[in-house]
């Protein structure tokens, strides 16, 4: 070996060994939170809260936030509809000068009634925008994320050392409606506090064994729009369809068309979907009805792509009911619900191999893993707005090994998240969530 390799080799060696106290030091800080982030996180999952209803949740984080030292903001945020209260939550830390790090997490539960079986089960109750009164749990481990956020400020707010600069932690609301981000950005996050130089924020996977996480660079996540389409027709008797114009047949003439956008008028290499989850219509077997109603997901990567794909669905709607002989004040009904749009998420690609090297030297290579996209959403994307703030959205491993391995062996599907079977293996997943969310926040803000 050459001289010079040989020097540089021992000129390093003190770093390394520097390296490898800090995170001895960061691992020993993570345990002794591991008990009260434990309890945070069967409280969290005990006491799950709706979209829009988040009061007591968000109260809960801001309290935690504040014993930590953070200058905490509360019910921050503006959403569309008037009348709706924004529980967002803007926390800041101000360490010395430096970069501004944005670390998010959502607080929202679903109407999921739990069946895990689990000592801590959520049997919460809560009334849904019609008032209906529903079951409610955190089967999309939003209290993983809360916990391992929490857990991440408590190691940061002792860790000042180490790193400098401004510390954004935000508690986003109503992530399961898409609407969170887009209230917290119309509300002034941007304007009324630093705007970040980089947004960090981690989504449990359901596949991957606690311990371990996986990273997307580029696209990862689609963007998703609401449709629905009213089909209106003439309704009448079902013995003389003659003199009728039956939406139920003009309905499923639609669903097949509207299956041509992606397999004939959108590009192969830009992934798109179209689904319709829902469509009712009719009262009687014997009754041709006046309408149906049907409900459609739109997903894809890029905005241009989502356009063109609502424009298609309009013309597909009405160039069905014209061949039909609809008269033209019945054409169909289509709306989209821009309030609750959710924006692709695209993982900055310099940024996101910062963040893979950082969570390979804090967990090790073995425990970092490169995941295709998917056309889930999550409207964290918002924040980056298109890309202007850089961004990266890591996936936490959350399942018992064990279980992943034996699904991997006889084929049998874990439960997804929204599942009312999903449960996360939750002190390996948190240890690992925060160990992962500070070690990048450290390489970011490193002094």
């Amino acid at each position: 070996m050459r001289p010079s390799i040989v020097r540089r080799i021992l000129m390093l060696l003190p770093l390394l060994g520097s390296y490898a106290i800090a995170q001895q030091s960061l691992d020993a800080l993570i345990e002794r939170e591991l008990p009260k982030l434990n309890e945070t996180y069967r409280h969290l999952h005990l006491n799950p809260e709706l979209s829009y209803q988040e009061e007591k949740t968000s109260a809960f984080l801001a309290k935690e936030l504040r014993g930590l030292g953070f200058d905490v903001t509360e019910r921050f945020g503006k959403y569309r509809e008037e009348g709706r209260t924004s529980y967002g939550i803007v926390a800041v830390m101000k360490n010395s000068s430096g970069p501004t790090v944005l670390v998010r997490t959502d607080m929202d539960a679903l109407p999921v009634e739990e069946k895990t079986g689990l000592p801590y089960a959520s049997t919460a109750k809560a009334r849904n925008d019609a008032g209906q009164e529903v079951a409610v749990m955190q089967a999309c481990g939003h209290d993983i994320h809360m916990s391992s956020f929490l857990g991440t400020a408590a190691v940061l707010s002792k860790t000042k050392d180490r790193w400098k600069g401004t510390l954004i932690m935000i508690g986003q609301p109503s992530e399961e409606r898409g609407a969170g981000a887009q209230a917290m950005l119309a509300g002034g996050l941007y304007e009324k506090f630093p705007r970040p130089d980089f947004a960090l924020a981690l989504h449990d996977n359901a596949s991957l064994p606690a311990g371990t996480v996986g990273v997307t660079e580029g696209y990862a996540l689609a963007n998703v729009t609401s449709v629905d389409i009213t089909v209106r027709g003439l309704g009448g008797h079902g013995a003389y369809p003659h003199l009728t114009k039956d939406p139920v047949v003009l309905a499923a003439e639609i669903v097949l068309a509207l299956q041509t956008i992606v397999s004939r008028e959108t590009s192969p290499i830009d992934p798109a979907v179209v689904t319709v989850g829902s469509i009712h219509g009719g009262t009687k077997h014997n009754i041709i009805p006046d309408e149906v109603h049907m409900q459609l997901t739109v997903r894809s990567y890029k905005e241009e792509v989502r356009r063109k794909i609502i424009r298609s669905i309009e013309r597909i709607a009405r160039g069905t009911a014209v061949a039909a002989g609809i008269p033209e004040d019945r054409m169909p009904l289509i709306k989209t619900d821009e309030s609750e749009l959710t924006a692709a998420t695209y993982n900055n690609p310099v940024l996101t191999q910062r963040v893979m090297r950082a969570l390979q030297a804090a967990l090790g290579k073995e425990k970092v893993v490169r995941l295709d996209p998917v056309m889930g959403a999550e409207d964290f994307g918002a924040f980056g707005l298109n890309d202007a703030i850089p961004l990266c959205m890591f996936w936490l491993g959350v399942i018992d090994p064990a279980k992943v391995q034996q699904s991997e062996k006889d084929g049998v599907p874990l439960p997804s998240l929204h599942s009312s079977l999903f449960a996360p293996q939750p002190e390996p997943s948190i240890r690992t969530g925060v160990k992962a969310t500070t070690s990048i926040v450290l390489d970011l803000m490193r002094r």
